[in-house]
């Protein structure tokens, strides 16, 4: 037994000089930070479920994100969320090639499908900033199961939720469109003033066009959650910080493929972390567009 205890103890189960883990340091550690990151954002959309689930009215994501740049009032249901979402997974497409190119010591290869991701990169923050801009200063009507849920800026009844008085519309109505007045005014009329030729309706002015609007049938005082243009904002925007980080790095290894670091090294090791990065910022965009987009 003494023998057997002391041959116990002279064994070395690992002697150094030799990592014990069956895969490089660096992409240890980056899979550690995935899964510390992955961990936000899952508290983050599980405190909004808890709220969006608590509520008794909800903004619908069909009337929110209906809009497409170009496309005027015409209602696209998540026609713009759906083309971002495509964007990210091609750019997640050229990433693996990308790494594909580095295990081949390719190097022209990883600098083009390297600079298609960065496109890809860029296109989807063009698309994020757009949509943030519209759903904030936007000016038009929503439509919803044939009555006007907002008329002015879609952050009153969309995203924040406030209420939106009879005052606050008229003032919006001013604003906008002689197509979307003649619209209102052919839905919405006051009564006494129905004009059933559409031809004399466009040649009316707005002025005309706006007092023929009885919007007390029309409108919608209905209060909705606050919390939701938080969460939204704050979760997208959370996300595309991680975009744009993945952009940025992207561009540095881009750089340091061009000047020959990777070639001198005599391995694309680099370009393979970089690729886990992308890869979980195209995985977390799948859930923050179940949650906000299709619930």
């Amino acid at each position: 037994m003494e023998a057997q205890a002391t041959t116990i103890q002279k064994t070395k189960w690992w002697g150094g000089g030799k990592s014990p883990f069956n895969v490089e340091y660096g992409k240890l550690m980056m899979w550690y930070f995935l899964m510390s990151d992955a961990f936000t954002f899952g508290a983050f959309l599980i405190s909004y479920g808890t709220i969006r689930f608590s509520q008794n009215f909800w903004p619908d994501p069909n009337v929110v994100f209906n809009a497409f740049p170009g496309a005027g009032h015409a209602n696209l249901p998540l026609a713009f969320v759906s083309l971002m979402t495509f964007i990210l997974i091609i750019s997640s497409v050229t990433m693996v090639l990308a790494v594909h190119a580095g295990h081949k010591n390719d190097k022209q290869g990883v600098i083009k499908w390297l600079a298609w991701t960065i496109a890809g990169g860029l296109a989807f923050l063009l698309c994020q900033t757009w949509e943030w801009h519209h759903l904030i200063t936007g000016l038009h009507p929503v439509l919803s199961d044939g009555k006007i849920e907002l008329i002015g800026q879609t952050t009153r009844a969309n995203p924040w939720g406030e209420l939106v008085s009879i005052e606050e519309a008229r003032k919006a109505l001013a604003a906008s469109s002689h197509e979307t007045l003649v619209h209102l005014a052919h839905e919405y009329p006051v009564s006494g003033a129905t004009v059933t030729d559409p031809a004399a309706l466009q040649k009316m002015t707005n002025a005309q066009l706006a007092s023929m609007i009885d919007l007390t049938k029309a409108h919608v005082r209905e209060k909705g959650p606050a919390a939701f243009g938080g969460y939204f904002f704050g979760i997208t925007g959370f996300h595309g910080f991680h975009v744009f980080s993945g952009v940025v790095i992207n561009i540095i290894m881009l750089i340091m493929a061009q000047k020959g670091v990777f070639e001198r090294r005599g391995h694309y090791l680099m370009i393979e972390k970089a690729g886990l990065y992308w890869h979980f910022v195209d995985l977390v965009w799948v859930f923050v567009f179940l949650c906000f987009y299709l619930i």
